[in-house]
């Protein structure tokens, strides 16, 4: 078994005139052969989009698509006709299938500030396909709420925002992701985690997490995992 722990600060990072992004594993320019992905995660970025940007019509293929909206909108438009705006407590899943364009932008006068990440799925090839769960009526009691889509078996997302003093277990599974969205997160057998600070545990059983001050965590369930090289 094993824990890694990744601080915000040692992130990669993208920034322009309208987007500051840091990503978790390679992403675009930023190439690390080391850190290509983690289980079947291959991407997870922390993104804020100024207001009025976003990005144009771009392709994807064999690849669940997940956001999770920490603050203001997000609107979603893809080739396979979907349309979304995401906020807050809302969970966009998009399944690029045998292949999608989509396009996405900040709506509002607030800037997006969201984190989307990439999993492999279960099977290449598929129907693309497109979901908004409302997680808003479940998050308020405090637990890890499951989040799961038919395309990609081996994974599930567990979404939490945890009060003052909640706690919690992470799944038993070969590889967990565990990343801090907001507030402080004591995960036993690493410490405190702060806001972008993530934890990349292999075989470790189930962990007890715990919030002092109350925590936004996204934490990711994978059975299986993608070869390294």
């Amino acid at each position: 078994m094993s824990i890694d722990v990744r601080r915000a600060g040692d992130r990669m990072a993208t920034r322009t005139s309208w987007l500051d992004s840091r990503h978790s594993f390679s992403y675009g320019s930023h190439y690390d052969p080391a850190n290509t992905h983690f289980g079947l995660l291959l991407c997870s970025n922390e993104d804020v989009l100024d207001p009025g940007a976003g990005f144009d019509e771009h392709p994807h293929r064999d690849v669940e698509v997940v956001t999770w909206v920490l603050s203001g909108v997000l609107a979603h438009a893809d080739s396979a006709g979907h349309r979304g705006e995401v906020r807050p407590g809302f969970l966009q899943w998009m399944s690029a299938g045998r292949g999608v364009r989509h396009a996405e932008r900040s709506v509002g006068t607030d800037p997006a500030h969201y984190v989307q990440m990439w999993v492999r799925p279960g099977e290449p090839g598929g129907e693309p396909g497109y979901e908004m769960r409302d997680l808003t009526g479940d998050l308020p009691a405090g637990g890890l709420v499951p989040v799961r889509s038919a395309a990609a078996p081996d994974a599930t997302l567990h979404v939490a925002r945890l009060p003052p003093g909640g706690t919690g277990t992470l799944p038993n599974a070969p590889y967990v992701h565990v990343f801090v969205a907001g507030g402080a997160l004591d995960l036993a057998g690493a410490g405190m985690l702060r806001p972008g600070d993530a934890a990349r545990l292999t075989a470790a059983g189930q962990v007890r997490l715990s919030a002092p001050g109350g925590a936004e965590v996204l934490a990711w369930e994978m059975r299986t995992g993608l070869p390294v090289g």
